[in-house]
This record gives structure tokens, sequence and C-alpha cells, in this order.
């Protein structure tokens, strides 16, 4: 075993990778505000539906500039997989932070560009088509974006505590989900409604900007992975470097069984994520009402962000849990947490009430952060070094396309359909089957090294 780190963030000379933890810590913050940028255009879009829908989709009945509002949330997450497809395999030909480097700055252009577009109003058709090719560009990016990060975090982080750093990952998630979603609630209650829908709303996409930048500017301070610069040596050495068609036939052919697995675990965790953070705020505050009173507006999102300040101090701790019993019996209690818990978390929310709303939502981010915690450490372990990253952004982003990002849109037209109020807790339960059904046949990863990479100590 070497003691010492020589160069390339930490890659020893002998068969043991040992990094400094100051490293380590610096990886991971570099890699986790990548999520806070998208996450916080994710938490200021679900707050600021019905405002977006006022501005841009005019000529509607209010349920169909609903779905229109959340079809266009929807298109592009459908976008995803080619982002997956182009950035991808890229990080594993060009290097993770050089990828990572360029979706933060597509990110927050994408975000910024939303909040100087004129309203339908003003320029007519032309509005909501902008509109769609912004969130198309956000779309690319954060195909690329995840697997990266998630492949970055889990290459820099020692194998006894690749959950715990994992999991800070989605810890920048919620910080920006709750720093995008306290905004946006912040300028709802001060605000007129007139001042909000004609240029209130724009003013939290315009922040995006200066945090794309600081993004950029951590990524660009950081080295390579450990894992990739000694694969890009070895390659050098050998003077063989993969085709992008040579890694996506591997992928498909040769690794499918990882991809089918990864995309089943993606969907459980996403189909849980986007109902309590994309569709729950509409479900709360437009299809609810009709049917019940006893909380308003402002007081459904402030429960819903006091919830994800909640999750955000556990999980960390459920990560740092899972590098001790291992990653699948903590991601089969989610499972099992999805098919037992959803129908009376919607029940719950569906009472009324301050405190039944509250806790609802509890037990929904309760489930949830069981993934979030949990599958940035064991998605990557899927897939060797030479096609981690490729592998990781095409089934995560194929996956998040068809069934996370399209649930609110789903959502909304099935309960408009049908009456039936409880379609997010059956949708929830069909996630969950297919989850443990996935993690099932899913090899446990904790405490030992990535495919392809050699053993890793703090």
């Amino acid at each position: 075993m070497v003691e010492e780190t020589q160069g390339n963030g930490g890659v020893p000379s002998g068969d043991v990778q040992v990094v400094e933890p100051a490293v380590i810590k610096r990886a991971v913050g570099a890699a986790a505000i990548g999520n806070i940028t998208e996450w916080y255009d994710f938490g200021v879009y679900g707050y600021l539906a019905t405002t977006i829908q006022k501005v841009f989709f005019t000529d509607l009945p209010t349920s169909a500039g609903q779905i229109a509002t959340f079809g266009v949330f929807a298109v592009s997450f459908l976008i995803r997989p080619f982002g997956g497809l182009i950035f991808g395999p890229l990080g594993d030909r060009i290097g993770r932070k050089k990828v990572l480097s360029l979706t933060v700055i597509l990110m927050a252009l994408g975000t910024f560009g939303l909040g100087v577009i004129p309203s339908y109003g003003a320029i007519g058709l032309a509005a909501p088509m902008l509109v769609l090719l912004a969130r198309l560009v956000q779309g690319i990016s954060t195909g690329g974006e995840y697997g990266n990060a998630m492949t970055f975090i889990a290459e820099y982080a020692p194998d006894r505590r690749r959950g715990f750093f994992g999991s800070w990952l989605e810890f920048g998630t919620l910080t920006g989900y709750a720093f995008g979603a306290t905004i946006a609630t912040v300028l709802s209650a001060v605000l007129s409604d007139e001042q909000l829908l004609t240029w209130g709303w724009r003013l939290p996409f315009l922040l995006a900007l200066p945090l794309g930048a600081v993004g950029l500017y951590l990524r660009q301070r950081l080295e390579e992975s450990p894992a990739f610069a000694q694969l890009q040596d070895k390659e050098k050495a050998q003077q063989q470097v993969q085709s992008f068609g040579a890694e996506l036939k591997t992928v498909f052919t040769k690794y499918w069984p990882a991809m089918v697995l990864c995309a089943g675990l993606v969907l459980t965790w996403n189909v849980a994520n986007y109902m309590l953070t994309s569709y729950m705020p509409t479900y709360l505050i437009e299809t609810l009402p009709a049917r019940h009173t006893g909380i308003s507006k402002t007081a459904s999102e402030i429960l819903q962000i006091v919830v994800l300040v909640l999750l955000m101090v556990v999980i960390t701790f459920i990560g740092r849990l899972s590098d001790k019993v291992g990653r699948r019996p903590v991601v089969m209690v989610g499972c099992a947490g999805l098919i037992v818990l959803s129908l009376p978390a919607v029940l719950l929310v569906r009472t009324g009430g301050n405190t039944a709303t509250f806790f609802g939502l509890l037990i929904m981010g309760l489930v949830l952060v069981l993934f979030s915690a949990i599958l940035p450490s064991t998605l990557p372990a899927l897939y060797p070094t030479h096609i981690r990253a490729g592998g990781l952004s095409i089934a995560f982003n194929i996956s998040v396309s068809l069934f996370g990002g399209t649930t609110a849109t789903v959502m909304s037209a099935l309960v408009s359909s049908t009456g039936d109020l409880n379609w997010p807790a059956w949708y929830l339960m069909i996630a969950g089957a297919i989850g443990a059904v996935c993690i099932y046949f899913v090899r446990e990863s904790a405490r030992k090294p990535l495919p392809g990479s050699a053993p890793r100590e703090e």
C-alpha cells in the first residue's frame, strides 16, 4: 500500500489509491453545485407554475394550460436522453471535469434565458416556443450533468465512505430545490399578483447566471477524477481510445443487464422525487381546493419547504448508514415504503389542514430520501470505469425522460380524466414494486472498489 498521493487528484503509484480528505470535499462540493443549479430551476418552475401558465399560456382554459405548462416542463426531460448520449460517452473520452464545466454553463444559460423571454401578450405564439427552446437547452445539459456528477463523486470517494459522499450530491438537489422554492414563495407573499405576473416571476430565473458562474469556478479548480486519470494513462500507453460508436455498442450489448437495472431503479427514485417536488405543489393548490378547503397556497408551499429542509438534515446520515449496512437493504426498505405508505400519505394530504398535509408530505419525503441518499453511490457501481459515465448517463436519462419528468403531466391527465384523487398513490406503489424487483438483482457494492478501479482509501 502506498500512503502518499501523487498528482491527478490523488492517484498513487501503488495498487491502492489514497486521496486527501480536503481533495474529496472539494470534488464533492464542485459536483453538487451543478445539482443545486439544476434543481434551483425546478423549484422555481414548480412553485411558479401557475404564474408561468398565465404569462405564456393565456389563451388556454385552466386545465389545458396546466397540462401545457407541465408539458413544456416534461419536454426538457424527453430531450435528456440525447444529452446523455452526447455528454455521457464524451465524459468517458475527454474527462468528467471538462464535461461538467460545459453542462453547468448550459444549465445556467437555459434558466437565465427563460427569465428574459417576453410574455404571450407581447410576442404571441413565439413566447411559448422560446420557453420550449430554453427548456430544451436545459434538458440537453442536464442529460450530461447528473451521470457525470455521480461518476465524478463515486470515483473520488473512498470505498468505505462512498455512500456518505454520494449522498451529498442529493443534498445539493434538496438545497437547490428548497432555495428556489423559498425565493418563489417569498416573492409570491410580498408582491401583488400584478407585480408577480408582470416582472416578479423573472427574478429567480435571472439568479441562475451567478449560480452557474460559481459552479464553473469550482469545477475549473479541480483535477480529473483519479479513476479516469488512471484509465487515460493506460489508454495512452496502449495507444487505444474507445470510439464513440464502440462505446455505445458495448453499453447496449455487453452491459444491457446493468442498463435495465439502472433504468428500473431510476424510475422508482424519480417518480417518488417528482411526485413530491413537481406535482404536489399543483395537487395541493389547483386540484384539491375544488373538493376541500383548509390550507392556503402560501401555507402549502411553506410546509413543503420545511419537509425539504428536514430531508437535508437526514440525507447524509442515511448515506453513512448504507456504508455500514449496505445499499440493498436501505433501498429495499424504500421500495416497501412506497408500496405500503403511499396511500396513507395521499389520504393525509387529501384530508386538508396544515397538520395532516405536513405529515402526508413528510411520509413521501422520508421514503424518497432512502433512494436519494443511496442511489448516487449504487448506480455508478453497475459499470466499469471505461463506460461508467456513458452507461450511467444513457440509462439514467432514458428512464427519467419516460417516467420521472413526465410524472406531473401524467398525474394531471389521470386525475383530470378519471376524477380519482388517489392516482398519485397508485403510481407510487407501482414504482415501488418495480424498484423492489430491480434492487433484488443488484449486487451489494458497499465497501467494495468500483468495477475497473483500484481500491480507494482516505
